[in-house]
């Protein structure tokens, strides 16, 4: 993926409305190839620093689909995702979403 496109992905996974923050993660799983080792690992960090502060449930399941599918190319470690730990699991989640959350930082 060319820096420019990148930057702009990473933009939208911060964007304010979370609309559109839905929209990026779902279009960060139609590109699994696209991206470089490097950038895989920093959409990850990205997304889970985003999910681990949202507020709006289609955002939030869209974001931890998202990190699961980057976690399947190999270019994602358990470091990378370390902000979802933030997230008070029994509290914040419902139970599917919940489950999603503990299988990944399981690794």
């Amino acid at each position: 993926m060319e820096s420019r496109e990148f930057i702009d992905m990473a933009r939208r996974i911060l964007d304010f409305e979370s609309r559109v923050r839905e929209r990026a993660a779902d279009e960060i799983t139609d590109r699994l190839n696209a991206y470089s080792p490097a950038q895989a690992s920093a959409l990850a960090t990205l997304l889970s620093a985003t999910a681990a502060s949202e507020k709006e449930d289609g955002a939030l399941e869209s974001e931890l689909h998202a990190i699961l599918e980057l976690m399947s190319t190999g270019h994602v470690g358990l470091d990378h995702i370390s902000p979802l730990r933030e997230i008070r699991l029994r509290e914040q989640l419902p139970p599917e979403v919940r489950e999603y959350v503990t299988d990944m930082l399981e690794g």
